[in-house]
């Protein structure tokens, strides 16, 4: 990123880390450095507007939905989350037609290169306008036609180049100030992060080619690579850059997540040091900008970690685990895969959805990993005061070691606890009480995300929209749905007791795993499957409006969509699920918005994206035909 002017340099005695502001050169009767500066200053533009603009959205979406709850409380409304007025209806059609836009996403369903799957759509897009402006910033009035061409549009690149720096360390942040204000959470940002550093590494190899090309031609590379130290510390920050681009591509990033973590921090800190020796003073406040938003952000790390695991006045006779230093934690297994981790005397508050850090230093003194947090309010019979569960499944590294003691314990007859200090909660997920329909997919451990944001939908505090609920799970084995199976059941009674449709499906698709779950269990045939779905499509009929437009009928009871067995309206299988008719059923008997939340792996998020994308698309969502919106919010297992 040598940004300077070194036409008149004298390599025997002149300053090495000479100012772009006295080294300027002259380019159509202005300064190079003063419009470089200013095509910098253009791309804060683009993204204080962008921040501007999804605040915006942030701000109206907050209104509607504290509109849709009072409405929820008159018995005279009967779909509170339709539109009522010609603003709203605007902006509903305005909505859905940007998430039938963005919800689409194409799957690479060959095994080993799965990590290929492009991002989805709205992704695209969003990627699409910023490449746009990038490019434009980096070309716009540097292409001239003359001797200093090449010249030119490597000092652009460079501007362009470092001017990306503190952007790309905001988003790597855990206390993230831009997802802060567009409401949404760090690690929804992660992707973002990524392609920015991707983009950075070619706009930094766009500016090394433009000079080495130009020392190439005049033969002078031996001599700015042994003279000029600014050189090797641009090599050096390239190297860097291209090193953490190639270790963060998903197989290598998961074949030891650990030792990614590590290397790729000191990695970052390294890079912010080098590039402060190779850019001159003009453009090293973007540096500090970057050092700074990566120090408050362990600072703040730091603080948080003192704060909720350091009690200057534990409470132990109110709270069986009030200790000084962490919290006492339990560690069950759940068959082979499954290891259940209860957090005891939690002294904090969470939402449906977030996530926290979980560091065990007798299991790993130097990790600390993200988990869900499996439960939405108070565990019985653990703790009179707060306690977290998390849902751990075993594969590798820190998650195999917990498992592999867990079992240990037990095989001992021991329930021995351990010390856990945790960093959170992060997240900021989206209200689920204003949907009239939730529709909660989930994949083997996923229910560890869904799950909570059911049993939260059914102990509303200040009133709901929802009125129906369709939950499915589908896993391999039975042993990773049966920790979830009294829970759901004690969520049907619930719903029962309150008046809410409550309808769960659960599919364990391993030969001979339905048993599993126990002598509740019904398993059904594909034929079985077959006639239910035969049901259900004559259960949903149609008519036919004033204007000729076919539409379902709104409203509908699905309670005797449910397979009828002494497992009250759980319906069970053996069988893939038909996650493109579960969510068709669901949204065509509604009469308001329908929310859908999808936690699994790739292969699943990906079906439900298009499917969804479609459904929407099919029946003209908010375009006039009657059909209400439907909202997807997608989890996937790791970031």
């Amino acid at each position: 990123m040598a940004m300077d002017n070194m036409e008149d340099m004298d390599m025997g005695g002149m300053d090495m880390d000479m100012d772009m502001d006295t080294g300027g050169m002259s380019m159509g009767g202005g300064d190079m450095t003063t419009a470089n500066k200013a095509y910098a200053r253009y791309y804060w533009y683009f993204v204080a507007t962008s921040l501007v603009m999804f605040l915006f959205i942030r701000i109206a979406n907050s209104i509607l939905f504290g509109s849709r709850l009072r409405r929820s409380k008159s018995h005279s409304v009967r779909f509170p989350t339709r539109p009522t007025n010609l603003c709203s209806q605007l902006w509903a059609t305005l909505t859905a037609v940007c998430r039938e836009m963005s919800y689409p996403q194409l799957y690479v369903p060959v095994r080993n290169l799965t990590w290929l799957t492009p991002p989805p759509m709205g992704h695209i897009v969003i990627l699409l306008i910023y490449w746009s402006v990038i490019i434009y910033i980096t070309f716009k009035d540097s292409v001239i036609q003359d001797a200093n061409l090449v010249e030119r549009v490597g000092y652009r690149s460079a501007w362009v180049t470092v001017t990306q720096v503190p952007l790309l360390y905001l988003l790597a942040s855990r206390t993230n100030v831009i997802a802060l204000i567009i409401g949404t959470s760090y690690e929804r940002l992660n992707w973002l992060h990524r392609w920015v550093a991707r983009t950075i590494l070619v706009t930094t190899t766009l500016h090394g080619f433009c000079f080495f090309a130009g020392w190439v031609e005049s033969d002078i590379v031996d001599i700015e690579l042994s003279m000029m130290k600014m050189v090797k510390y641009g090599l050096g920050a390239w190297g860097i850059l291209l090193w953490m681009n190639t270790t963060s591509f998903k197989p290598l990033r998961s074949a030891a997540y650990e030792v990614f973590v590590i290397q790729h921090i000191l990695a970052a800190a390294i890079f912010l040091w080098i590039v402060h020796a190779h850019v001159p003073a003009s453009a090293g406040y973007n540096v500090w900008f970057a050092v700074a938003a990566f120090c408050f952000d362990r600072v703040f790390r730091l603080g948080l970690l003192v704060w909720q695991n350091i009690k200057l006045r534990p409470n132990r006779s109110c709270c069986q685990g009030g200790q000084w230093i962490g919290h006492q934690t339990q560690v069950s297994p759940v068959g082979d895969s499954i290891t259940m981790v209860t957090i005891k005397d939690v002294h904090f508050k969470w939402r449906t959805g977030q996530h926290l850090y979980l560091w065990l230093p007798r299991i790993a003194p130097f990790e600390a990993h993200p988990y869900t947090i499996a439960s939405s309010h108070q565990i019985p019979h653990s703790c009179i005061c707060n306690s977290i569960q998390l849902v751990i499944r075993s594969h590798s590294g820190f998650s195999k070691r917990l498992s592999e003691f867990a079992q240990k314990q037990e095989a001992m007859g021991k329930k021995q606890t351990l010390t856990a200090l945790v960093i959170g909660p992060y997240g900021n997920p989206p209200r689920w009480d204003v949907f009239e329909t939730l529709v909660l997919i989930s994949a083997s451990t996923g229910a560890s995300f869904t799950l909570p944001i059911l049993e939260s939908v059914l102990h509303p505090k200040k009133g709901t929209c929802t009125k129906r609920i369709d939950f499915i799970l589908a896993a391999r084995k039975g042993e990773e749905v049966r920790f979830y199976h009294d829970r759901l059941h004690e969520a049907v009674e619930k719903a029962k007791s309150i008046g809410m449709e409550l309808v769960v499906h659960i599919a364990v698709t391993g030969n001979g795993q339905l048993g599993a779950l126990g002598s509740a269990v019904f398993p059904s045939s594909s034929a079985s499957s077959t006639d239910e779905k035969k049901t259900l499509d004559e259960e949903v009929k149609v008519s036919v409006n004033t204007e000729g437009v076919v539409q379902p009928l709104m409203g509908i009871s699905r309670m005797n969509l449910s397979e009828s067995s002494p497992d009250s309206h759980i319906r069970h299988s053996a069988s893939r699920p038909d996650i493109a008719g579960f969510i068709r059923t669901a949204v065509e008997a509604t009469g308001g918005e329908t929310g859908i939340v999808v936690c699994g792996g790739q292969s699943l998020v990906t079906t439900v994206r298009t499917n969804v994308a479609k459904l929407s698309d099919e029946r003209a969502v908010h375009k006039g035909t009657g059909a209400q919106g439907i909202y997807l919010h997608v989890e996937e297992y790791c970031f």
